[in-house]
């Protein structure tokens, strides 16, 4: 599932970030080949992923966001064993690594605000080894470029980008994904 998540990834780097259920449709018929849900209860997140699976899609749960699940091992092995998603999204070092020990895909999302955030992020991708980092915001191509060649995984970008020009500038700094929400950019063609 790694090898297929990073070819879909270069084969169309625009990741469909779903913050609200009302998008979800378009994300499913969208070129996106990847979804990030960011929204999502325990009453509807398994049809959510069937449909994204129905659509040969991969999907991702933030399990920070999600409502009705505890932020715990149980939660995550129930998520991981019956609603079967590919992967979760986390800033929480401890359900990436439970997720890690499910065989789950991961990616560690990190705020960058300052140096000391940079730091730290290197060292948390080190210790967790996800499969990817998304570092947010995405509008700042010199960070994208110091953090995509001081790690040894792939780099997602995101948060606040919504032009052409920050997609391609995320890109060309070492992206190999940006999520967004800007259903705008789900039908960019780079």
């Amino acid at each position: 599932m790694k090898k297929l998540f990073s070819e879909k990834m270069k084969a169309n780097p625009i990741i469909a970030g779903v913050k609200d259920i009302n998008n979800l449709e378009d994300a499913l018929n969208s070129e996106c080949e990847i979804i990030f849900l960011l929204c999502g209860t325990i009453f509807n997140l398994k049809e959510i992923v069937q449909k994204a699976k129905d659509k040969n899609k991969i999907i991702f749960i933030h399990v920070d966001l999600v409502d009705g699940f505890s932020k715990d091992a149980t939660a995550l092995k129930y998520i991981n064993d019956e609603i079967r998603p590919d992967g979760i999204i986390s800033t929480k070092n401890s359900q990436l690594k439970v997720a890690k020990s499910l065989g789950m895909l991961t990616v560690q999302r990190i705020f960058i605000i300052d140096s000391l955030s940079i730091e730290t992020a290197v060292k948390a991708s080190q210790m967790i080894n996800p499969d990817a980092i998304e570092i947010m915001p995405g509008i700042m191509p010199r960070i994208t470029k110091q953090l995509s060649s001081s790690l040894d995984v792939p780099v997602i970008v995101g948060g606040l980008i919504s032009e052409k020009e920050e997609v391609l500038n995320a890109i060309e700094s070492g992206a190999l994904g940006v999520s967004t929400s800007a259903k705008t950019i789900w039908e960019m063609k780079l």
